[in-house]
C-alpha cells in the first residue's frame, strides 16, 4: 500500500450486510474480506424508523467485524453507515445506541459524498473522459457527472429500490428531478456503480461475477424494458430464482429495474456500462491516497 505497507479497511454497514473490506494497495486487492448478513429492511417500522431488533443486529455485526479485524492485526478501519441508518427518522438515537453497544461511532456519509466517492471509483476504473455515474442504493439514488478527477455535479435523491418498493412515486417526477440536477449529459459515458445495476445486467445476460471483475459488462435499456413487466408479475420467490437476483433483494428487484430505466431515460442513455467499484471503493481509494500524503479528507 502506502508508506510502510499499512493495511486500511472500511466497514460498510448497509441494509443487507456489514461488509469489512481491508486492502493494501491502490488496486484494492482484498487482504481481508468479511461479511455479516443483516436484514435491516425487516427491522423498520411504517415510518422507516429502525426498531430495537435492527439496532441489535448492527451492534452484533460491528462487534464481530471489528474483532475479525483486530485478530488480523488491522488497526485502521473506518466504520460507516449508509442511507438506511443515516436517513432513519430516529437516526440520532440509533447511532447513540450503536456507539454505546460497540464503543465506536459509525461515520455518516452524506448522499452527496457517496455520489462523489462513486465517481472517484468509476474515474479510477475507467480513466479519462466525461463520466455520468449512476448509483442506485436501497434508500437513495446517487448521481455524479464530470470530465475531470472530481465531479462537476453531485446529488442524491430519495428514490432507491427499497424506498420506491415501500412508497411508489411518479417516475415522471423522478425524470424531471434528474434532468434538472444533471443537465445535458448525453455525451458522457454512463456508468452503473451499484449492486442493483450489477444484478440487472446479469439478469439481462451479462457474464456472472465469478468470471471476474475485469470482464466488461453492460445493461441495455431495451433488455431492461423487457424485464420490467416480467419482474412486476412475479412474486419475490420466483424473482430470486432468476440469474443475478439474490433472495434478499428479490422483493425490491422490480422497483430497482424501474428506477434504472428512469435514470437511463432521463439522461438520454440506451446503455450503462457496469463498474465493479462504487462508493466503498471510492472511500478506500481516498483513504489510501490520504495515507500517502498525510492528509485526511474523511472526517
Amino acid at each position: 500500500m502506502s508508506e510502510g505497507g499499512r493495511q486500511i479497511g472500511v466497514l460498510d454497514v448497509g441494509c443487507f450486510s456489514a461488509h469489512l473490506l481491508v486492502v493494501a494497495d491502490h488496486g484494492l486487492r482484498p487482504v481481508l474480506n468479511h461479511k455479516v448478513r443483516l436484514r435491516l429492511d425487516q427491522a423498520l417500522d411504517d415510518a422507516a424508523r429502525v426498531r430495537r431488533k435492527g439496532i441489535e443486529q448492527v451492534v452484533g455485526a460491528v462487534r464481530e467485524s471489528l474483532a475479525v479485524a483486530d485478530r488480523a492485526g488491522v488497526t485502521h478501519v473506518l466504520p460507516y453507515a449508509t442511507s438506511i441508518l443515516r436517513d432513519a427518522p430516529n437516526a440520532p438515537e440509533v447511532f447513540a445506541e450503536i456507539a454505546a453497544g460497540t464503543g465506536v461511532a459509525l461515520h455518516v456519509l452524506s448522499g452527496a459524498e457517496e455520489a462523489r466517492l462513486s465517481y472517484l471509483a468509476a474515474r479510477r476504473w475507467f480513466g479519462a473522459g466525461p463520466l455520468l455515474v449512476l448509483d442506485i442504493g436501497g434508500g437513495t439514488v446517487e448521481l455524479a457527472a464530470g470530465d475531470g478527477a472530481e465531479p462537476v455535479v453531485v446529488g442524491s435523491l430519495p428514490y432507491g429500490a427499497r424506498a420506491v418498493t415501500r412508497r411508489p412515486v411518479s417516475m415522471k417526477k423522478v425524470r424531471r428531478q434528474v434532468a434538472d440536477l444533471l443537465g445535458d449529459v448525453r455525451d458522457h459515458r454512463a456508468v452503473g456503480c451499484s449492486k442493483v445495476f450489477q444484478q440487472l445486467a446479469r439478469l439481462a445476460g451479462a457474464r456472472p461475477q465469478r468470471d471476474g471483475v475485469a470482464v466488461p459488462r453492460s445493461l441495455h435499456v431495451t433488455d431492461l424494458r423487457r424485464w420490467i413487466p416480467r419482474l412486476e408479475s412475479m412474486p419475490p420467490a420466483k424473482r430470486a430464482a432468476l440469474p443475478g437476483i439474490s433472495r434478499h433483494r428479490a422483493g425490491q428487484a422490480h422497483a430497482g429495474a424501474v428506477v434504472a430505466e428512469t435514470l437511463m431515460r432521463a439522461t438520454g442513455h440506451d446503455e450503462v456500462v457496469i463498474c465493479p467499484w462504487s462508493s466503498r471503493e471510492g472511500l478506500l481509494l481516498t483513504l489510501l491516497d490520504d495515507a500517502g500524503t498525510g492528509a485526511c479528507r474523511v472526517a
